[in-house]
């Protein structure tokens, strides 16, 4: 029976490649019945860097169909695959917070507060001196550079500093040339439609007792954000109600400035002001200096506003 290797659900390009890199680990320990698969379609991010290293993109599934699984990238039941509760969770490799997450047998679980999944991974295959080729170090490192912002997000640690110019090495690239070319590819808001921007790489938190829908944009403009405003916050409004979010929010994140701004539609809009200590303006915005890590910078402070 195939062992089913994915990361969370809109998967980004950490999510994507360290259920590539974890695959790999599993091979090189002996286990080779495994399988990288996605949990929804590929970001312009995401495929730049498939492409720029010539692998082919994972299948995508949305149900596990009681195969065992292994989880990278996340652990939370709601940003995983549907029918999760019928599989047997084998293993997590896992940068995130753990939440509403518990199991009917033994696992094996690596845990880090670091920046990448990827991160991990490459730990772990150095503990073990197994091989990284060119094309996997180039993979994992994408990761990195997506989770990290290139070393600007908050959520970079020395781990990070240490191992990119490692993989880099490996890789055969320019760090700095790749990364900032990988980045802008996920910005091309003209090939996305609304809907793209509001879920494409959102994610839902339990925050007392709410359902709380985060989703994060990476733009080179804000202005381009703030052109489609009026049409962004209907497909916020009508994603809620169709499918019984309290809260949606979308940060809008200007990687080349590393500033947000804030759009929310559904009850919970003064926790958030209550989380930044800011208030929405008069176009509706929240403005979000400095913010840039969705993990480190947005979820830990608004929970707080909405358990407080």
């Amino acid at each position: 029976m195939t062992t089913l290797i994915f990361g969370h659900q809109n998967p980004d390009t950490d999510a994507v490649t360290s259920a590539m890199s974890w695959a790999e680990f599993q091979r090189q320990s002996g286990n080779t019945d495994v399988e990288a698969v996605a949990l929804g379609d590929l970001n312009d991010e995401t495929k730049f860097a498939l492409d720029f290293f010539k692998k082919d993109a994972p299948r995508v599934i949305t149900a596990a169909n009681g195969e065992p699984v292994m989880l990278v990238d996340h652990n939370e039941a709601q940003q995983s695959v549907a029918d999760r509760a019928d599989s047997t969770i084998v293993s997590v490799v896992d940068h995130h917070r753990f939440a509403n997450f518990e199991t009917a047998a033994p696992l094996f679980i690596r845990a880090e507060p670091v920046g990448s999944t990827n991160s991990i991974i490459y730990e772990m295959f150095q503990e073990k001196g197994f091989t990284i080729s060119a094309q996997l170090a180039g993979l994992m490192l994408s990761g990195i550079v997506s989770d990290t912002l290139l070393l600007k997000s908050p959520t970079t640690t020395d781990l990070e500093r240490k191992i990119l110019p490692e993989l880099a090495d490996i890789a055969g690239i320019d760090l700095a040339d790749y990364g900032l070319k990988m980045l802008k590819a996920g910005t091309n808001l003209a090939a996305k439609s609304d809907l793209d921007i509001a879920e494409g790489d959102a994610k839902s938190f339990d925050m007392g007792g709410k359902t709380v829908r985060i989703g994060q944009v990476n733009v080179v403009d804000l202005d381009e954000i703030y052109a489609r405003q009026a049409t962004i916050e209907a497909t916020l409004k009508a994603e809620a109600e169709k499918n019984g979010y309290d809260l949606f929010v979308l940060i809008a994140t200007d990687i080349l400035n590393s500033n947000s701004a804030g759009l929310a539609f559904g009850e919970g809009k003064d926790k958030l002001e209550a989380a930044f200590a800011a208030k929405f303006d008069a176009q509706g915005r929240l403005a979000l200096p400095g913010v840039v890590s969705r993990k480190k910078q947005v979820v830990p402070p608004l929970q707080a506003a909405f358990e407080a």
